[in-house]
């Protein structure tokens, strides 16, 4: 494994974060295909013995059981200085707005939930999942920033947003003297690169760290096109959802990473992941079986050519928003959008 720091920060990370949405107990949440909480530790292990340090979760996987699984998971195989632990929290609810609940003590219910989720004092890095447009962004930067100074995360980061919001907001938390956002967890992989556009020239300006998710673009980019894949391929509609509009194009590419594979007689995962470690910090590989995280670390060690990066990256076309940032979108053009989850997950409810 190799190792590197996180932007800015005095964070060493694994060039591979461990995503860990797939964890959880699947009758508490949205997903049917999570692990259980045995594979769960099988698969983490695994990780800490490949080198992994890094792992990201959320406070939105599977009502917080997710992050249950994986907090005791590491508490049981490493010790607390030995790995980076990031999690996320979610924006208001209705009922939050409805009942005068301010931004900064969202975040503080989320965080606390969080650390006790995950049996902690604090986590290394605390993630704005998505952007909460009911709710003041001086507001989210002040909470944060109280959450920072009471030692209940080290640093803060952010996931999907545009390179404008980013900016936006840590000039103002420049100005305000609050702790900004040190890196960005954005969707970014081979077949959707629509992040090179503005988001990656701004962080590399800044060393702003980039940890993007879907990085094999829902194990699309592990496997030869058509062929059948894993449980979650089957069954994670918001996958199809942001990938099977733009199949005819996106499977040329894949082709591609296909036959490079063969020729260099190595895994599509490992080309697809070595091609995006030529481009940010510690992409976030989502691992199911032990065999998914053994093929991500094997990527760390695969050099590609300018060449062979010039042959995986000349036939990309660009491609309309998927998911959370066409949401992000929308809301920006006047659609508002008020999410629900929060309440029932800090109750450890399932949303009905």
């Amino acid at each position: 494994m190799q190792y590197t720091k996180l932007g800015n920060t005095d964070l060493t990370v694994s060039r591979i974060c461990m995503g860990c949405m797939g964890f959880g107990d699947a009758a508490k949440g949205q997903h049917s295909w999570t692990l259980d909480e045995a594979h769960s530790r099988e698969v983490i292990r695994r990780g800490l013995e490949l080198g992994v340090n890094f792992y990201d979760t959320a406070i939105g996987y599977q009502s917080g059981t997710g992050e249950q699984y994986v907090g005791r998971a590491l508490r049981d195989f490493a010790g607390r200085d030995e790995v980076v632990v990031a999690t996320k929290f979610l924006p208001r609810t209705t009922e939050e707005i409805e009942s005068g609940i301010t931004g900064q003590q969202h975040i503080e219910r989320m965080i606390n939930t969080s650390l006790q989720n995950l049996g902690m004092d604090y986590v290394d890095l605390y993630i704005y999942h998505m952007w909460d447009w009911n709710t003041p962004v001086y507001d989210i930067l002040d909470g944060l920033n109280r959450v920072v100074k009471a030692g209940k995360a080290r640093y803060i980061g952010i996931s999907n947003c545009f390179a404008w919001q980013l900016a936006k907001a840590n000039a103002l938390a420049e100005k305000e003297g609050f702790a900004g956002f040190v890196s960005v967890q954005g969707h970014y992989n081979l077949i959707f690169r629509e992040e090179e556009r503005e988001m990656v020239p701004y962080c590399q300006e800044e060393n702003i760290a980039l940890t993007p998710y879907s990085a094999l673009a829902g194990g699309r980019l592990a496997r030869k096109a058509g062929e059948n894949g894993t449980k979650r391929a089957a069954e994670d509609a918001y996958a199809k959802f942001k990938y099977d509009a733009t199949a005819q194009q996106d499977n040329v590419i894949i082709n591609r990473v296909s036959e490079l594979a063969e020729s260099r007689q190595v895994s599509m995962t490992e080309v697809s992941l070595a091609w995006l470690l030529t481009k940010v910090t510690a992409p976030v590989v989502g691992a199911t079986k032990p065999q998914h995280i053994e093929g991500a670390a094997k990527a760390v060690d695969l050099a590609l050519t300018d060449e062979e990066i010039a042959c995986l990256e000349e036939l990309y076309v660009p491609h309309p928003l998927a998911g959370v940032m066409a949401q992000n979108k929308r809301e920006n053009a006047g659609e508002k959008h008020v999410w629900t989850t929060g309440s029932q997950i800090i109750k450890g409810e399932k949303k009905s």
